[in-house]
């Protein structure tokens, strides 16, 4: 690492230590391995940077350990309580020094503290190389074809061009919206093809292909030709492990990669250990896309434009201030039901709408005739901090603008001077994909000494025998099973309750799921109860849209009787009554 860039990171930990220590000590015990493990990254980070001699970074250390040592002994004390154990820090950690900055508190615990039993029980039902989870896939001689590029490239056309030509395909999305666009295309063109989702199945008589996210991969279904889609996407914390999963474990001989550039090497890494045949296919803008360096004034909106903000609530606001002044413009962001996206989708590109607000959920989903993508800020909240925008996500929303036979060149514009700094977001190489994510398999459940809690915190924090894999981030599996322990159910439909996708941060959706436990496993109803809306404003229909998913996923996931006739009237319903709102502002 270059002297500056090293004098950036400083300055960047050095500026993250206050809100870390303030979250980490307001903190519940089921979030502190995250904790941890981001604790001991930023100590790894200091580490090379011994010997520069930055200012103050002996007391930034000293902060960081003792944040360590803090977040390590809470961890185990929790531990002590739950099996009733009484392991003493300081013996635990004695010469360790280096195992507790690699690899955690637990792993510590398991190695040299925990009868060796559990620690070799992980080693056989957890190969060292995650490639070995899936056998079949390695007696099947398969070629891929890496599509790698910008937006707008025609990546993903290219391969589903190939994909409609097999006798048995699947195409693997990102989003539910990706999943349908691509099913109705197929259907339209005379490939018979099945929808799947999280949230609902067609299923067509005489289908040869599948259409579906990529969470509901069939591993163990043959197919002639396969399309992944937003492989970049194998690095992301929280849903990357169903990319890796698809990419190591799919039945199939001809395999399509789509996505960004920045995941070339890591695909690379994992395509050559597993002995796979690859052509690599990168792609240039056929548009040019360039930065118009006049600050963008709302008044300045003209028809083709697409507006950028980061929040659901200064999308809602610009779209109102607009509304004021005659300008109707079509709204996007990420709590918005698919069936509402496409028909605001419908009324920009009908140029019912004049304009596009959106957030950046714009950078990944159908691609639209936009002239110019404009920038209302160029930072945005992540979860944990507010930060500059990445080259990457520059890229993939800036990549939006232009469409062949509408908008030969695309334009990006800012606000109050931002476009030299998205200049050199365009220009700059992005950060590469390091690691493949990958997530715990059913084979937890062989492990019968620990509860299911501690067994996922344990194999959350050993590290990879390889450094191009990582683990997913376990923080949500850890809610949902802190929040159900008072139930004492059987393990098996612990693990089942984790496959039911919904918002944990979200307090009334916990809720919703919470009272589906409590109506199945402890009142032993044969059927779980529809959900109600008693209010019409946009934030609970959003909400009711949300548990009308939870309630057909709970009701797939654990084999009940449903009414799929209801589900599919009343989104269709919510979704209409959302779309009015956002049409009457």
């Amino acid at each position: 690492m270059k002297k500056n860039s090293m004098q950036r990171e400083f300055k960047k930990l050095k500026g993250q230590i206050n809100q870390i220590e303030e979250i980490v000590y307001n903190s519940k015990p089921g979030v502190l391995l995250e904790h941890e493990a981001t604790i001991r990254k930023k100590i790894r980070e200091l580490q090379d940077m011994s010997g520069e001699g930055f200012k103050e970074y002996n007391n930034l250390c000293e902060r960081y350990d003792d944040l360590l040592e803090y977040v390590s002994k809470k961890i185990l004390s929790d531990y002590n309580k739950k099996n009733d154990t009484s392991f003493d820090y300081y013996k635990v950690v004695r010469g360790q020094d280096n195992s507790l900055i690699n690899s955690g508190i637990m792993t510590v615990l398991v190695k040299h503290h925990i009868p060796d039993l559990i620690s070799k029980e992980f080693e056989k039902n957890f190969p060292s190389n995650p490639k070995d989870e899936y056998r079949e896939a390695r007696f099947i001689k398969r070629k891929f074809y890496i599509h790698l590029g910008d937006t707008n490239t025609g990546k993903t056309y290219n391969a589903i061009e190939r994909l409609k030509k097999a006798k048995c395909g699947i195409y693997l999305s990102p989003l539910r919206i990706l999943a349908l666009e691509n099913y109705e295309r197929m259907n339209n063109e005379g490939v018979i093809c099945d929808l799947l989702t999280g949230e609902e199945e067609i299923i067509t008589i005489g289908a040869t292909h599948t259409s579906c996210t990529v969470e509901k991969l069939n591993i163990k279904k043959n197919y002639e030709i396969a399309v992944i889609d937003e492989i970049q996407m194998i690095g992301d914390s929280q849903r990357g492990d169903a990319w890796t999963k698809a990419l190591l474990g799919i039945r199939c001989k001809e395999i399509h990669l789509c996505g960004a550039l920045n995941a070339k090497e890591v695909l690379i890494k994992i395509l050559e250990d597993c002995g796979e045949e690859y052509e690599l296919i990168e792609y240039k803008r056929q548009i040019p896309l360039e930065i118009d360096h006049k600050s963008f004034y709302f008044k300045d909106a003209q028809p083709g434009d697409a507006i950028v903000v980061f929040s659901k609530k200064r999308v809602l606001e610009i779209a109102e201030s607009y509304s004021k002044q005659g300008v109707k413009a079509s709204i996007i962001y990420g709590d918005l039901p698919p069936e509402v996206r496409r028909k605001q989708y419908e009324q920009f590109v009908n140029k019912e709408t004049n304009i596009l607000i959106t957030t950046d959920a714009i950078g990944m989903g159908v691609n639209l005739p936009i002239k110019r993508i404009i920038f209302l800020s160029t930072k945005k909240f992540d979860g944990y901090e507010i930060r500059d925008l990445t080259s990457q996500e520059v890229k993939q929303i800036a990549g939006r603008a232009g469409r062949k036979g509408i908008y030969e060149i695309g334009y990006v514009l800012s606000i109050g001077g931002g476009a030299e700094f998205l200049q050199d977001k365009l220009e700059e190489k992005d950060k590469p994909v390091y690691s493949a994510v990958i997530g715990p398999s059913e084979a937890i459940l062989k492990i019968k000494t620990l509860p299911l809690n501690e067994k996922l915190a344990i194999w959350s924090t050993r590290e990879e025998t390889l450094n191009y894999y990582r683990k997913m981030d376990i923080t949500e599996y850890i809610i949902v099973l802190d929040n159900i322990k008072r139930y004492k159910l059987k393990e098996e439909i612990q693990w089942n309750l984790l496959k039911i996708p919904f918002d944990v941060s979200e307090e009334v959706m916990l809720n919703a799921f919470l009272d589906y436990v409590e109506e199945l496993f402890l009142i032993n109803s044969k059927e779980i109860t529809k959900p109600q809306c008693f209010k019409g404003n946009l934030d609970d229909l959003e909400i009711y849209y949300q548990k009308v998913n939870l309630y057909y996923s709970f009701s797939k996931v654990f084999n009940l009787p449903f009414d799929a006739e209801w589900i599919y009237n009343e989104r269709r319903e919510i979704s209409n009554n959302i779309n009015e709102i956002l049409l009457r502002i």
